[in-house]
């Protein structure tokens, strides 16, 4: 790590306090990263990340009183809010869906190890998408799950809206970070720079009122629903 920068600052959201305790411990033991405050539910969550301006929140799913979709959600509302990783077990994935549509960056499993934990937390705090292997596929026959006529259709009518203000080219760039590519990836695919990419991710980021490519992910993928 760069010596002159610094810590990653965290705040764990959990209502169990051995969870919170067990993941102070794990995080406060590396030099690039610190755990700046502690909260027991949603609503302490949101009031502590306006006190603390943390880089990372870890936000546990289930809770008592406003839950980790909804905190997230007031979170990420906020200007310039932190990078949320979910922290989750499986029988919580339903709720893991709804906090990535609302902007949460990743999720991971509360029985990870706690390397690929701390791994986790310094690649959201660099902006780059986290889903625990494990977790993935049930999250992936969420999103595709079978709905009702009538909710998938509204779900891919309202997708689709707010897609119809790209450019064609922001259209391509879209779809090649909904199949998961990379920037220079998508560069090659369309035959197009870098810096152009980042530049239609921009865009996408402005005209589709999103904070990170697994919204936009999302978002595609509801379309083609």
């Amino acid at each position: 790590m760069d010596s002159e920068r610094k810590p990653v600052r965290v705040v764990i959201v959990d209502d169990d306090q051995l969870v919170r305790m067990a993941l102070r411990l794990v995080i406060d033991g590396e030099p690039d990263l610190t755990v700046v405050a502690e909260a027991a539910d949603g609503n302490a969550a949101v009031i502590v990340v306006d006190e603390q301006r943390p880089d990372v929140v870890l936000m546990d799913v289930r809770m008592p009183g406003l839950d980790g979709l909804g905190a997230t959600r007031e979170i990420l509302a906020r200007a310039a809010p932190p990078r949320v990783l979910m922290l989750t077990t499986f029988d919580s994935d339903d709720l893991v869906l709804g906090a990535l549509r609302a902007g949460a960056l990743g999720f991971v499993l509360k029985d990870t190890p706690p390397q690929r934990i701390l791994d986790a937390v310094r690649a959201v705090a660099d902006g780059s998408p986290v889903l625990s292997p494990a977790a993935t596929a049930r999250v992936i026959a969420a999103a595709t799950g079978p709905l009702s006529s009538h909710a998938r259709d509204s779900t891919r009518r309202a997708a689709r809206e707010r897609l119809s203000a790209l450019t064609e080219r922001e259209h391509e760039t879209a779809r090649a970070i909904a199949d998961g590519l990379g920037n220079p990836e998508i560069a090659q695919r369309l035959n197009i720079s870098v810096a152009t990419v980042k530049a239609h991710t921009g865009s996408l980021f402005s005209k589709l009122a999103v904070q990170n490519r697994v919204q936009i992910a999302l978002l595609v993928r509801d379309a083609e629903e």
